[in-house]
């Protein structure tokens, strides 16, 4: 990924994503190849490798025995930052940790730890950040205040990578995407060149009527009542479509017109999609 990048990467549980991470991290020795941040070789100049890094895992662990200011304290000392304090209480406040700044770790909730594990990865300004799954199980209002702060980062000139189930997620925020299946990458492209890579057209209809005048162009791909799903491959079928309908005096009580996005690119490069 280029320097000052968001990075999406995306795949199927088993894909590879945390192992890559935890290769990146420096946490799995790979079999074959290299990795390196910031051209820091992750096995040979581990140290800087890691000073570069920043990375919220899934799993929330954390230390019972401190406060979130100790524990923040705590990591800046793995870097040697001992006057810290400043970007400690500004990472607090931007992930809405300030009242909590003296509560125990056991004492707080699963989405205040998933922030403190936030806080904790971005306590020494890494260059390179990464996002593994950051918003699993958290509320509306920090998952809205972290893509705050994160987009911030990154446009400071933060490197992030992002994987999420929420491809929503990853369709906002990343400029690129890599898709992962079994290992491997099975696209790496710009989010929107992904997209436009898969044309076509979702027409969604409620008819008047539980049927589908023959010689409507497309492949219908669900059918329930009155209710039809169509999969064109052009606006010039969407066209053909609704003149079939008119002539068939088929009449339209709703109709939606879905571009592929990026939920729909996911399933058919992974193979799970229709």
């Amino acid at each position: 990924m280029a320097e000052g990048e968001f990075f999406g990467l995306l795949g199927p549980n088993g894909a590879g994503k945390t192992t890559l991470i935890n290769v990146i991290a420096g946490l799995v020795r790979p079999d074959a190849g290299r990795a390196a941040v910031m051209g820091a070789d992750v096995g040979r100049d581990y140290r800087r490798a890691r000073r570069m890094l920043g990375v919220v895992p899934q799993e929330l662990v954390f230390d019972p025995f401190f406060t979130v200011r100790e524990t923040l304290r705590l990591q800046s000392g793995y870097y040697g930052l001992a006057r810290n304090d400043g970007w400690i209480d500004e990472v607090m406040h931007h992930l809405d940790l300030t009242a909590k700044a003296d509560a125990n770790m056991r004492s707080l909730s699963g989405g205040m730890k998933r922030r403190v594990l936030v806080a904790q990865a971005l306590v020494h300004k890494p260059p390179v950040i990464v996002l593994d799954e950051p918003t699993a199980g958290v509320d509306v209002e920090l998952r809205q205040g972290l893509w705050q702060f994160v987009r911030r980062l990154n446009r400071d000139g933060h490197s992030i990578v992002l994987t999420t189930h929420y491809l929503e997620e990853a369709e906002a925020h990343c400029q690129r995407i890599a898709l992962l299946k079994d290992g491997r990458i099975a696209a790496l492209d710009a989010t929107r060149s992904l997209l436009g890579s898969f044309s076509g057209l979702d027409l969604r209809l409620h008819l008047d009527r539980a049927a589908l005048p023959v010689g409507i162009p497309g492949r219908v791909v669900e059918a329930d009542g009155a209710h039809f799903r169509v999969r064109l491959a052009t606006y010039r079928e969407l066209e053909d479509a609704l003149v079939r309908l008119r002539e068939a005096g088929v009449g339209i009580r709703e109709m939606e017109v879905h571009p592929p996005d990026l939920e729909e690119v996911f399933l058919r490069l992974t193979g799970r999609g229709s």
